[in-house]
């Protein structure tokens, strides 16, 4: 990643430093995150290679980064598990939140990729990872009495279009016809 602007500053009254480029909110957490990572390799016993790391050394990282969360997750013997506004404190510990961590892989999934690394061996996009993840959101939503449910997408649908009413002979066959549709759907007799 080039970080310094290789063009000349056309600008006669500024100095003719070179400037880094702006990067994006999203850009630089990016690369402090893949620093982190790469840190962390570095400090691993015995140190780790980026192309020897796994989804298991993944995983790993997510449980290190574990002790800096700051989201209260309730044991399953807590009084206050399941309660999304404990009345009280309780001793459970802080951990870092489902959609930290969730945003996190996807960060260094692409700065993986964009580092280098080869998409099919890409350790953050690994079955474990994503389990491991699937596993966190379930348990955090249990613990906190909070769902996590996917946001559908809404539709842009036109309104149907209205139909003049049966008549009334139709409407009174209606029924029957459903009945029977529904004799034949279920396997029972009329």
């Amino acid at each position: 990643m080039d970080l310094i602007s290789h063009q000349p500053n056309k600008n006669p009254n500024s100095s003719t430093q070179l400037t880094p480029p702006s990067l994006s909110r999203y850009e630089n957490q990016k690369r402090r995150d893949w620093n982190t990572f790469c840190q962390y390799l570095r400090n691993h016993r015995p140190p780790l290679s980026l192309p020897s790391c796994s989804g298991a050394h993944v995983l790993e990282f997510l449980r290190y980064l574990d002790q800096f969360g700051k989201t209260k997750v309730h044991h399953q013997n807590c009084a206050f598990f399941g309660l999304p506004n404990p009345p009280a404190p309780c001793p459970c510990p802080l951990r870092q939140a489902w959609g930290s961590l969730d945003a996190l892989i996807g960060r260094l999934r692409a700065a993986y990729e964009e580092n280098g690394g080869p998409p099919e061996a890409n350790p953050f996009g690994s079955r474990a990872v994503r389990l491991f993840l699937r596993e966190v959101r379930d348990f955090q939503a249990k613990a906190r009495g909070v769902s996590y449910e996917k946001k559908r997408k809404r539709v842009n649908r036109q309104k149907p279009q209205t139909q003049p009413p049966l008549p009334l002979q139709q409407q009174q066959q209606q029924p029957q016809q459903g009945q029977s549709l529904m004799a034949n759907y279920s396997g029972a007799t009329v």
